[in-house]
């Protein structure tokens, strides 16, 4: 048998230490590309730290303290895992993923810790991750008189995990295969054939539209009433649907319709997918026929919202336009995962639970910064069932799911199935856990089910809309901030990492 070019001389023992240097190379990589945005998240401190020193407040030492922390390691890690080419390939696409949204989250917590909250280490964590996630669960109190730096700070998390996770849904999700993403691999060439030539610019125009629409809600919420800092905070948590608020009643401090109106159409705006915009600016009605979200979207959206209207005026004596007007806020902040509350709505009864519980399953668009399962996939879910029906009336007949008029292989059907299975399974095994911290099964069950669709209050009266995470465990904490890192990672993106597999060259 011939030997392989260049092989036939290499040593036993060298063949078995090349895995270790592939290992080594691309440790290298990572870390790297993890040092790079810790010292973005070092500048990113620096806006905080201004807030606070313009107010007067003394915590913009801790931010500056905070910031120079966070710049040596990242700096340190630049320094010493520097490389003359930086190559990111789907393996590497994993461990980055992961990696970066640990070490963003473990530093961003620092300004929690050092600050005049003081909090503990489960706190802090949970309160960053929750931010970058775009969850907007709280353990925080006093919001109403908090330092203005503190409150930036949670939304500015919010704003940044928002971009992030819409250019790991463009450049990384469709690559890495995540549970039917990569049906979006050729959207993006469809797009970039109509909007912009490159992949890169693809995201570069997102972003731009991402900072645009959060512009123009800061500025409808300064007209409709709010103050220009609240308009600017509740405008990112907006946009990012993250649903962190500068007040302890969140959106109910205001009891103003037109405040609602206009989070209600900013929070749909960022649960459509955000290229869908330069589609629509491009394409006008014809994207609204391809891209096929959407009207899924909306629609269940709507359908959503009557339910829970009729469901409130027939199990108790609410006016319909109240009932109309409170069931459009808090369903559409829920399905669309933003965590906003204009009310306590786990009061509303348990047909009101069970409606938003599914709800929170359910979820906004791929491409936009909402979490959860996706329209998308149940699309294919459903469609799948009923090809799955239709074989058993015809078993001869050649019947192929279809999605936005093209066939739908059975292997993305196996990936939308998989991660479907992945979800609930997960969903069911932490819920449990958390039932050991000592929660019910209404507050464990809905907890998990919040934080993985990175959806803001659970239900109940320990972990519902008029109270915050506070009072649960510090264990419960970090398993709720876990499951917060798998819902906005797709699972697959952190469960593959645990394959010996993985490891080997």
């Amino acid at each position: 048998m011939l030997a392989a070019p260049g092989l036939g001389h290499i040593p036993r023992q060298g063949r078995r230490s090349a895995p270790k240097a592939v290992q080594k190379a691309m440790l290298r990589t990572v870390l790297y590309v993890i040092g790079l945005l810790l010292c973005i998240l070092a500048a990113a401190m620096l806006l905080p730290a201004m807030v606070d020193y313009a107010a007067g407040d003394v915590d913009w030492r801790v931010f500056i303290a905070s910031a120079g922390l966070t710049a040596y390691a990242g700096g340190s890690m630049i320094l010493a895992f520097r490389a003359p080419h930086v190559h990111i390939r789907a393996r590497e696409g994993f461990l980055l993923t992961t990696g970066s949204w640990l070490a963003v989250s473990a530093f961003g917590s620092l300004p929690l810790i050092f600050s005049s909250l003081q909090l503990s280490p489960a706190d802090a964590v949970f309160e960053t991750v929750s931010g970058l996630t775009t969850t907007g669960a709280t353990v925080l109190t006093g919001l109403d008189t908090m330092a203005p730096g503190l409150l930036f700070w949670r939304s500015l998390l919010q704003w940044i995990g928002g971009v992030g996770i819409i250019v790991a849904a463009i450049f990384m999700l469709p690559l890495l295969r995540v549970g039917g993403m990569q049906l979006f691999r050729s959207e993006s060439s469809d797009i970039s054939e109509k909007v912009a030539p490159r992949v890169y610019q693809i995201a570069s125009l997102t972003i731009v539209i991402y900072a645009v629409l959060t512009f123009a809600c800061a500025i409808c919420l300064v007209v409709v009433g709010m103050t220009p800092f609240d308009a600017i905070n509740h405008a990112m948590a907006t946009l990012a649907t993250g649903g962190f608020s500068t007040r302890d009643a969140s959106v109910g401090f205001y009891n103003s319709v037109p405040i609602e109106l206009v989070l209600v159409i900013f929070m749909v705006a960022g649960a459509l997918p955000l290229v869908f915009y330069a589609m629509l600016v491009k394409d006008g009605q014809r994207a609204w026929r391809q891209e096929k979200q959407v009207p899924a979207f909306l629609l269940t959206l709507a359908a959503a919202i009557l339910a829970v209207t009729f469901w409130r005026v027939s199990s108790s004596p609410e006016d319909f336009g109240h009932a109309l007007r409170e069931a459009t806020f808090n369903v559409t902040s829920v399905i669309t995962d933003t965590g906003f509350a204009s009310t306590d709505f786990s009061k509303w009864g348990t047909g009101a639970h069970a409606l938003f519980l599914l709800l929170m399953f359910i979820g906004g668009c791929a491409g936009s910064t909402s979490g959860s399962i996706k329209i998308f996939r149940w699309q294919i879910l459903f469609r799948s069932f009923a090809v799955h029906l239709k074989r058993n009336i015809a078993p001869h007949r050649m019947i192929v799911p279809r999605y936005r008029d093209k066939p739908v292989d059975d292997d993305m059907v196996s990936s939308v199935r998989n991660f479907f299975f992945m979800y609930i399974l997960t969903w069911g095994v932490v819920s449990t856990l958390l039932m050991f911290t000592g929660l019910d099964f209404l507050s464990s069950g809905s907890a998990v089910a919040t934080a993985m669709a990175n959806a803001g209050p659970g239900l109940g009266p320990i972990v519902g809309p008029g109270t915050t995470f506070a009072s649960v465990s510090d264990s419960a904490k970090w398993l709720l901030s876990a499951a917060m890192l798998l819902g906005r990672l797709e699972l697959t993106t952190v469960y593959i990492l645990f394959l010996p597999d993985f490891w080997r060259n």
